[in-house]
């Protein structure tokens, strides 16, 4: 196992699209563990394979306290979403940002499971919000592109202080 380097906005990379993965391995599997292990360490509830410089559609989520309910989600897609939701959201890349989001309320998504299995899973709340959050990396996204530019430029000019420090 291994804490993996999280990128952090605005670097080039979280704006990469994530291929979709062809076939699970043990090599996905390893990802998928450590992908956990960094979430938990950082600490955080989710974490997207790009978030890593890893371009596979791959995520990991656990919002429980206890660290006890990890999803694991490779090639996830949304086929359903309803209602909506206005949460405050963070990130891991962008640390110290938090700001609203408005996002589906509930969702349901079909996945592929650590061993490569399908799955549906019908999510709502925190944990649906949580999921959209992290595809939105795979697909270059990170939450702050929801917000105005003015209000981007003045986190991207914050978060390159606190790097040079």
């Amino acid at each position: 196992m291994a804490l993996l380097k999280i990128l952090q906005y605005p670097d080039e990379r979280l704006h990469t699209v994530a291929d979709r993965v062809s076939e699970v391995t043990d090599e996905t599997r390893a990802l998928v563990q450590d992908m956990a292990e960094t979430m938990y360490a950082a600490p955080g509830i989710g974490l997207a394979a790009t978030q890593v410089d890893v371009h596979q559609r791959v995520i990991v989520v656990d919002i429980s306290n206890t660290h006890s309910q990890l999803h694991v989600l490779i090639n996830p897609e949304i086929t359903a979403r309803s209602g909506e939701s206005d949460c405050e959201e963070g990130c891991l890349s962008v640390p110290g940002i938090f700001g609203k989001v408005q996002r589906a309320e509930r969702i349901t998504v079909e996945a592929w499971d650590r061993d490569g299995r399908p799955f549906v899973l019908d999510a709502d709340g925190l944990l649906a919000v949580c999921i959209q959050h992290e595809m939105d990396h795979l697909v270059g996204k990170v939450f702050v592109e929801y917000w105005s530019q003015m209000k981007q430029s003045r986190i991207r000019t914050r978060l390159k202080k606190q790097m040079r420090r």
